[in-house]
Order: C-alpha cells, then sequence, then structure tokens
C-alpha cells in the first residue's frame, strides 16, 4: 500500500532513548533504572492498583480457564501483530506480510483501517517503541511519541474486540501521562496530549483526545496510583526477582 501522508521521522537521532532491561519479579514486570534497581513497569503498577481485577476474576470464573486463556492469548496474538506492523508502515518499511487466515487476516484488516483512518494525524514521530525510565520510580515502553496535527503527543495503539466506551479507559490515559511525564523529565519537552487511536474486530476506528487541563489531572490520579502501588508492595522490601 502507498503511503498515504507524509510524515517527519526524527526517531533516529532527536532524543537518545534508552534500551530497557526487563526483569520478571514476583509482583510482575520491572526494569533496571540507571542505578541497577529494579522499577516497576507502568503497566504493572495499574494492573497493581486496579479496582476492575475483581470483573476480570469474574469473568474468567464464568468462562473457564481454557476458555480465558484462549481469548487472552487471541486478543495478544493480534495486538501484537498490528503493532508490529504499525511500527513497519511508519518506519516506511514493508508491513503487510500477514497471511490471509484467521487471526493474521483479522490483524492485516485491522492495521490496514490503522493506515487509512488513524494514522493520518501524525505530523512527526520522534520515537517508536522506545523505552522511558525514572530512576526509583517506574518504566514502560512507548508505543509512538511524536506531533500529532502538530501537538507534541503521546501516541498508543489499541486494538479491540469493539470500542470502548472513554469512561472504561481511563487506565490507558494514565498509561499515556505515565510516559509523557517520564519524557518530560528525561528530555525537558513539554508533552501535555495523549492520542489513543482504536480499531476494533469490526473495523470501525475511534480517537481518544486528552488536552492539557484533563492531562494534569490524570498527572495527580497517576501520581497517586504509584503511591497506592508503593504503599502496597512496600518498596522499601527487596523484590524477588524470578528467573
Amino acid at each position: 500500500m502507498a503511503v498515504l501522508f507524509e510524515i517527519i521521522f526524527m526517531n533516529n537521532n532527536k532524543y537518545n532513548y534508552p534500551i530497557l532491561e526487563r526483569v520478571d519479579t514476583e509482583i510482575g514486570r520491572h526494569y533496571l533504572d540507571s542505578n541497577n534497581k529494579a522499577v516497576p513497569s507502568v503497566t504493572t503498577v495499574l494492573s497493581g492498583t486496579s479496582q476492575s481485577k475483581a470483573g476480570i476474576d469474574q469473568w474468567r470464573q464464568r468462562v473457564g480457564d481454557k476458555e480465558a486463556d484462549r481469548v487472552i492469548k487471541q486478543s495478544t496474538d493480534i495486538g501484537t501483530a498490528v503493532h508490529e506492523a504499525i511500527e513497519k508502515y511508519l518506519n516506511q518499511e514493508e508491513w503487510d506480510d500477514f497471511t490471509d487466515h484467521g487471526d493474521q487476516l483479522m490483524a492485516k484488516r485491522m492495521t490496514g483501517k490503522f493506515i487509512t483512518d488513524g494514522l493520518n494525524g501524525i505530523t512527526e514521530v520522534w520515537g517508536l517503541e522506545v523505552g522511558l525510565i525514572l530512576d526509583d520510580l517506574y518504566a514502560g515502553t512507548a508505543d509512538c511519541i511524536g506531533t500529532y496535527n502538530g501537538v507534541p503527543s503521546l501516541i498508543d495503539f489499541k486494538t479491540a474486540k469493539k470500542i470502548k466506551r472513554r469512561d472504561w479507559i481511563e487506565d490507558y490515559f494514565l498509561q499515556g501521562s505515565a510516559y509523557a511525564n517520564a519524557h518530560n523529565v528525561m528530555f525537558g519537552t513539554d508533552i501535555q496530549q495523549i492520542v489513543i487511536l482504536m480499531v476494533d474486530r469490526d473495523l470501525i476506528f475511534q480517537e481518544f483526545l486528552v488536552k492539557p487541563a484533563e492531562f494534569n489531572v490524570l498527572t495527580g490520579k497517576w501520581k497517586r496510583r504509584l503511591i497506592d502501588f508503593d504503599k502496597k508492595y512496600n518498596k522499601n522490601q527487596s523484590i524477588k526477582i524470578l528467573t
């Protein structure tokens, strides 16, 4: 498929993003900071302080472990394939190497929808799948950092079985807030816009934007979640790293 719009690529020289070293611990994914200390991933913090875990557990009990594992694996496989294809597309590489059946065909169609409807707002790419880390606090990998309609933004790509209501996806916005704040501290940027681009299996596209006023509120909520995680797991105790 031809490139449908022009993007300014700066991801090779604008910022020097760190390479994250992942460690798995008893309480979830962590990364080593510059002091060689394990800090939690953003997703580990959010899952460890989520209020919706009970609902997920109830769903698993209702459908059974086998079906729950199948559904989760399918969603993960489709999401991973779509993310990898989007990254290739934005890097101006050949992205369409899917097979024409099953989950691969679904991932191909969803990627195509992102390309035709969802990526045209991206005007600059500073980094794709880049590591961000704040010593002694948290770390994670951001899908895309750059400008969206000319505004510095943290951009995330989400696949879904069905498009989600905005009030159901606050953790997506908190994740974006965490990454944007880390980027601002690390590189002196002023990212205050979060962009969530979502495509579901019916090939419906939805854009969710967070502007500066809401970003500030989300930043406060993220800090509270980080504090709650710290209290819950007591980071002053040693964290057991799994081998």
